[in-house]
């Protein structure tokens, strides 16, 4: 029998939204020195063409993903390096990468119970606009979108059953 059962499909999720945006607001802010806000309107998403996943197991299965722009890639990868980076390249990569894996980190210490019952996969980022991504989330899907350096973010928790 494992001590670590994986959480029931709707068990405490009704405030995850929040946490997951509280996660990513704080690791932006820590480590990129940049707020996250939250749009007053509506805002298209279209032309994000990096996305960052970081998977979970244990507790809790499924994908944290953050969607952004390539110029969006590229400030936060000066913030954390403190150099300009003017194309995409391993830096770009790595600081999208570390930014997500550090937003996946919060989250899951944020949700009561979860923190040492969750592991963290490596990250991995693809760019391009022309893919897709099938993930295997049965539980439920979280989606939020933020604004780094008015330019939207999006955040996206996947939960497999």
């Amino acid at each position: 029998m494992s001590a670590n059962p994986t959480l029931a499909p709707s068990e405490g999720r009704e405030g995850w939204n929040t946490i997951l945006q509280q996660a990513a607001q704080e690791v932006f802010q820590l480590m990129l020195s940049s707020p996250l806000t939250i749009p007053k309107d509506a805002v298209a998403d279209d032309g994000l063409e990096i996305v960052s996943m970081v998977g979970l197991a244990g507790q809790l299965c499924g994908i944290i993903s953050i969607r952004c722009s390539i110029k969006s890639a590229g400030r936060m990868a000066s913030a954390m390096l403190g150099m300009e980076i003017a194309t995409a390249g391993p830096e770009m990569w790595d600081a999208v990468g570390e930014i997500c894996n550090m937003v996946a980190g919060n989250f899951k210490n944020k949700v009561p119970g979860l923190g040492d019952g969750c592991m963290l996969s490596v990250p991995t980022v693809i760019s391009g606009e022309s893919y897709r991504l099938h993930s295997m989330a049965d539980a439920g899907v979280i989606h939020a979108v933020l604004l780094f350096q008015e330019d939207p973010v999006v955040l996206t928790l996947e939960v497999h059953s």
